[in-house]
């Protein structure tokens, strides 16, 4: 799960390593989702959920003792061969904690839910453990997955109070709703209504591939300039969103060998979509301002002067790529942040930090303040 500026005081890949204190589920206690008989079937110690997707979920324990193994299992399927989970997507889901206390008995955990918060998690699947994907893989979006995590042993309990982790009463149970789902190479749907061109870059790209982007021979504007190429008619972003993106930047300025390279694009990543949170100090403020207000489905054509990107200087001073930057954005999603951690005091720690992006890339990201020793890969 990606790390966000404030997340549920225990989000998924907290709870994955809290439940163990070696932060990995013992081989013992992986068990199949489904038990295997004439036709298939759940486990009966998972806890009924009803409900629609999408909605709150509501949960009953069953009058069972609490299992002494981790168990899950798919308990509702979504509709639509077309969007099948792939072990590589980003996911977005709403994730419900609860706490199963004894047998029949159990409660919702105070402030563990995305439905009360509107901000659902963002969940990398090839950075979850497989004890996670292998009840997501293959399951239509509108799936709804259970997990069951036994309780900690005694020897646990006081290693993850030493390491400074609240160790959980009894039984921790996750209901998880598959709600969209980003794969490689995602892009907005639609036709360019334009391409730019005249005195901005023109842009082509066929729904495979990055962009080209061809840089006219004139100056470029002195202002921050979008140009809408897709208009999307999904719900207009606002600023400290997490927004889901893929993009391509390269510079106005020609390199020494009067090419214009991309300096940095999702596409040198497999076209792995970008996940950040739409803020200053998480990103340039040309992304910032150029992307607030624009609607979701949209591809942004963002012209960024460099007193709004990295500065005119950035190179000479070990930073970014230096004056005047242009990207080629498309939109693909927006989601709201939970509320900041001050006003969830007493529900239980933040985690995470700025939901930029985790390990830049080999070049510069749109982050405000990039790294002086990039690494090559996302974590």
């Amino acid at each position: 799960m990606h790390r966000r500026a404030a997340a549920l005081a225990v989000p998924l890949t907290a709870l994955t390593l809290a439940v163990s204190s070696c932060g990995s589920i013992p081989e013992e206690w992986r068990t199949p989702a489904f038990l295997r008989m004439d036709e298939e079937q759940l486990d009966p110690r998972i806890p009924e959920v009803t409900g629609e997707v999408g909605q709150e979920p509501e949960i009953t324990f069953p009058d069972v003792e609490l299992p002494d193994e981790e168990i899950s299992g798919v308990v509702a399927t979504g509709s639509g061969e077309d969007e099948l989970v792939r072990a590589d997507d980003l996911l977005v889901a709403n994730v419900v904690q609860y706490q199963w206390t004894a047998p029949g008995e159990g409660e919702a955990v105070e402030g563990q839910s995305s439905y009360e918060t509107g901000a659902p998690d963002l969940i990398r699947m090839n950075q979850m453990p497989e004890y996670i994907t292998d009840s997501l893989v293959n399951q239509s979006v509108g799936s709804r997955v259970v997990y069951v995590f036994p309780p900690l042993s005694e020897e646990e309990r006081t290693q993850a109070e030493a390491a400074g982790q609240e160790a959980p009463e009894g039984a921790s149970v996750l209901v998880l709703d598959v709600m969209e789902r980003f794969g490689n190479g995602s892009l907005v749907p639609g036709e360019q209504t334009s391409n730019g061109g005249g005195d901005l870059p023109t842009v082509t790209q066929d729904d495979v591939s990055a962009p080209v982007i061809d840089i006219p021979d004139t100056d470029p504007p002195e202002d921050l300039t979008v140009e809408p190429l897709i208009e999307g008619t999904g719900p207009e972003v606002e600023e400290g969103q997490q927004v889901i993106v893929q993009y391509t930047g390269i510079r106005w300025e020609a390199d020494e060998d009067g090419t214009h390279e991309p300096f940095d694009s999702t596409w040198s990543r497999a076209g792995e979509p970008f996940d950040a949170t739409l803020a200053e100090g998480s990103l340039i403020e040309g992304w910032v301002k150029g992307m607030v207000g624009q609607r979701v489905g949209s591809r942004l054509l963002l012209v960024i002067p460099g007193d709004m990107a990295y500065g005119e200087t950035a190179e000479e001073a070990g930073g970014g790529p230096a004056g005047t930057l242009v990207f080629v954005v498309d939109l693909l999603g927006a989601y709201d942040n939970p509320p900041p951690a001050e006003e969830t005091e007493g529900e239980g720690s933040a985690e995470g930090e700025e939901g930029a992006q985790d390990e830049p890339s080999e070049e510069p990201s749109p982050e405000d303040e990039p790294s002086e020793e990039p690494s090559d890969s996302q974590e």
